[in-house]
């Protein structure tokens, strides 16, 4: 449907030399993006290059460290002078240490709320920038079913997805008169390589889908429908909110 049609656009997505950034970046090029791939190891961001530039698109790649708020403007300014515009950021960079919340040492919560708070907030601010001049874009954020539903371990991780479903509505509030829109996508697990051994641990794997009304856990093209539909006219007059990919596990938490 034309409605869903990206062609044209150009997409900048954090995170995505593999896993689920690689799979929307892709999903995002199938719908007739041109991407931005950035993350930290160059073999991977040239990899997803090589990937998307055969499936007829255009892309780059720029090695950035999220953490540091020069290097994603430099980052946003690169991806501009080469597009001459962006119209989508995924926010997708993220990561997780799951530590009991009496041991977390002070560099661990440092290192956790950089890299998926800070990254998601001076992403959105350095792309929002451009977008508020530009009269339009759309950002999508991807937060977790832990910004919502208290699970056992993980405090950082969680408080950092529950300020980016708030930060979410809080943009998206600030930038709607300018045609921006800001979503989130609230995913549960997928299988992906970060999260493939845990997954292949028997009692683990069993705990997760006990607490899954579909009974099993999610594969990454499922979460390209989501971002295609949020980054495209089909999702035109939704702003500010959250679309949890979760298999319906977040029911329990409402």
């Amino acid at each position: 449907m034309e409605m869903f049609n990206l062609e044209g656009k150009v997409a900048i997505v954090t995170g995505s030399g593999k896993g689920i950034g690689k799979g929307m970046a892709l999903g995002l090029a199938d719908a007739g993006a041109d991407l931005v791939i950035v993350a930290r190891t160059e073999e991977d961001i040239q990899q997803t290059v090589l990937e998307i530039e055969a499936k007829g698109r255009r892309a780059i790649g720029i090695s950035t460290d999220v953490k540091k708020k020069e290097e994603i403007e430099e980052m946003v300014a690169k991806a501009i002078n080469h597009f001459g515009k962006v119209d989508i950021l995924v926010n997708n960079a993220g990561m997780n240490i799951r530590t009991p919340a009496l041991d977390v040492p002070e560099e661990e919560w440092e290192t956790i709320i950089q890299t998926n708070l800070k990254s998601t907030f001076f992403a959105s601010q350095a792309v929002g920038r451009h977008m508020v001049e530009q009269n339009s874009g759309s950002i999508i954020n991807i937060s977790s079913v832990a910004g919502r539903v208290a699970l056992r371990t993980g405090a950082v991780y969680a408080s950092t997805k529950a300020a980016m479903i708030q930060m979410t509505k809080t943009l998206a509030l600030e930038w709607g008169s300018h045609n921006v829109r800001v979503n989130a996508i609230a995913p549960w697990y997928f299988r992906t390589p970060l999260t493939e051994k845990l997954l292949d641990n028997e009692a683990f794997y069993n705990e997760v889908i006990s607490r899954t009304p579909l009974r099993r856990v999610g594969q990454i093209p499922e979460l390209v429908g989501p971002a295609v539909f949020l980054a495209s006219d089909a999702s035109s007059y939704i702003t500010g909110h959250t679309i949890f990919v979760d298999g319906g596990m977040s029911i329990y938490g409402f």
